[in-house]
């Protein structure tokens, strides 16, 4: 079963992106939802409003939240269960416990998830990813992370953790997308995860269709930077400070960078802003970025 869910561990939507993806490239034609759980009990409407449409003088067009696992096939007609949809607000447990009750149906041997962190690193390396397993055997990669964090928990982490306790494998994938794109489409990063997956649960999954919406993002970024010598001298700084890390990391010598300091926050925050504003906004003809 590949889970991803929408909301706290998305950046760049890329989990999204990934899902979209096999659901549309899936050889069954989007497959068939063989569960869906009760929304109603697992979100918060007032802090996530779904949208409607209003035409005239009515509403319609309701875009009810569904949280659903599908069963699909890959490229070489290999089934798998895909669970997509909005994180749960509340009742992480008796999620969990469901989860636990499709799996135990469909006789799922192995859930790999899929998510996304926002990360000081430019989008011109690399894409790193964190590699996490209720069970060390499981393991594709060494972890970047030395001792303990103490971090926000999700639904996804819980899953995870419950279901080590119980008895069932689960594996998961953290792609860290460059901070001032985590607001934006980034399909590399959906790449990124979705060929872990490949590895993880001995899947074939085409990417070719991905991997024209991510060489289309990147030249927007690379024309947009061009342009603007500001915004370039952050990525450049940003690159500057990866390649010091990486050269500390390969020699074993320290693992802090050499006298190249990052931006402060406040000083990326305004050039992303204008960064943003210029990837959305209308160009000097009137028409679309």
């Amino acid at each position: 079963m590949v889970i991803a869910l929408d909301g706290f561990l998305d950046a760049g939507n890329a989990g999204a992106i990934a899902c979209r993806h096999l659901v549309a490239e899936g050889s069954d034609g989007g497959g068939v939802v063989v569960a869906t759980f009760d929304v109603d009990q697992l979100h918060d409407y007032r802090a996530r409003r779904p949208p409607m449409s209003f035409v005239r003088d009515h509403y319609e067009g309701y875009d009810a939240p569904r949280l659903v696992a599908r069963l699909l096939h890959d490229v070489g007609g290999a089934p798998y269960l895909l669970l997509h949809g909005p994180e749960p607000d509340i009742r992480w447990e008796a999620f969990s416990r469901a989860v636990l009750e499709v799996m135990e149906r469909f006789s799922v041997s192995l859930v790999v998830g899929m998510g996304a962190v926002p990360m000081a690193v430019p989008h011109t390396r690399p894409i790193a990813i964190t590699h996490h397993a209720n069970n060390a055997d499981l393991l594709t990669g060494s972890s970047p992370w030395r001792g303990e964090l103490r971090i926000p928990s999700s639904a996804q982490a819980l899953l995870e953790l419950r279901l080590g306790e119980w008895g069932h494998d689960a594996v998961g994938f953290v792609a860290h997308v460059p901070h001032y794109l985590a607001q934006l489409d980034y399909p590399r990063a959906a790449i990124a995860l979705l060929e872990q997956v490949e590895l993880a649960a001995r899947l074939t999954i085409d990417l070719s269709a991905l991997g024209t919406e991510a060489d289309e993002r990147e030249e927007e970024i690379a024309r947009y930077l061009s342009a603007n010598s500001e915004v370039d001298d952050v990525v450049t700084a940003l690159e500057q400070q990866y390649d010091a890390f990486a050269r500390a990391e390969e020699s074993g010598t320290s693992l802090l960078a050499e006298d190249q300091p990052l931006p402060t926050g406040e000083e990326i925050g305004q050039q992303f802003e204008q960064f943003l504003a210029g990837l959305e906004g209308p160009d000097e003809t009137g028409g679309p970025a």
